[in-house]
């Protein structure tokens, strides 16, 4: 019997997170991206949750999570983050960032270096240091939505009423689209479609010339701590790595073969395997 998930809310910086807990031992945490939840985590959180105390929160203003207008920096979501940790106990901890996710735990890396003691980013790039070259990384891929989202108030307008519609077009570019299934999407949809979830997810979007001007000032110094860098095979590829590699000093990774963007539904196990055997290296 796995370890039981544990639902929760903690309020931080003026704002209630919520967040899932599993098991016992050294933390990990698990940060999603768009337009996910800690959701996307269940396929790996009763395994990881045998070896190790798992928090899976839902970010600011997605999930869950209260969704206040401002504050989605992701030096500012990051500091979300690390007052949860707090509030829990913890201090190092292993951090895990999928898509939106790896922005904020580079920006949580590079404010607390010592707390971190091996960071994970799965299939994105760094705002400053790979993001932009993506746009037209993959030609035949193009992630048009980054502009689309950007734009105030009319991705709203248009996607209103339409949420499944306009998500389901995402989770079925994974390389297998039956991972995501569609009481999957139910999950998502319910989330996306609550008050104020669409624009809780592109204010993620609006804040990227603030993060490029953070991660400026972040990039002077190098992230020291072990880093694993992966992307799917059509999702960014290698670009995740090469974003890293500009990034911090100790970097690894590569390409997840039979894998879209979204690794933890479609390559779970393969993904228990690397993070565990990263995690458990001297």
């Amino acid at each position: 019997m796995p370890p039981a998930e544990e639902h929760h809310t903690v309020t931080v910086n003026d704002i209630r997170l919520h967040y899932v807990r599993a098991g016992q031992g050294e933390p990990v945490v698990l940060l999603h991206g768009w337009p996910q939840t800690w959701y996307q985590w269940r396929k790996i959180i009763p395994a990881l949750a045998e070896r190790y105390t798992v928090i899976a929160p839902d970010m600011r203003g997605l999930g869950d999570s209260s969704k206040p207008a401002t504050g989605y920096d992701k030096r500012n979501v990051a500091d979300d983050i690390y007052q949860l940790v707090r509030e829990l106990g913890f201090e190092r901890i292993f951090l895990v960032g999928h898509d939106w996710g790896g922005p904020v735990a580079y920006a949580y890396a590079c404010a607390h270096p010592n707390d971190v003691r091996k960071l994970v980013i799965l299939d994105v790039g760094i705002p400053g240091a790979g993001l932009e070259q993506a746009l037209t990384f993959r030609p035949d891929r193009s992630i048009w939505h980054i502009q689309f989202h950007y734009v105030r108030d009319l991705p709203e307008a248009l996607i209103n009423g339409r949420e499944r519609t306009y998500l389901t077009w995402f989770y079925r570019t994974a390389y297998n689209p039956t991972a995501i299934s569609e009481e999957d999407i139910d999950e998502y949809v319910r989330c996306y479609s609550a008050p104020g979830g669409l624009r809780a997810g592109f204010e993620y979007y609006r804040a990227i010339f603030t993060d490029l001007e953070h991660n400026q000032e972040n990039a002077r110094n190098k992230l020291k701590m072990p880093v694993l860098a992966l992307g799917g095979e059509r999702g960014f590829s290698q670009m995740t790595l090469l974003s890293m590699q500009q990034l911090a000093e100790n970097v690894r990774g590569g390409v997840i073969e039979r894998c879209g963007h979204w690794i933890a539904e479609e390559r779970p196990d393969y993904l228990f395997e690397q993070l565990v055997g990263f995690f458990g290296e001297a």
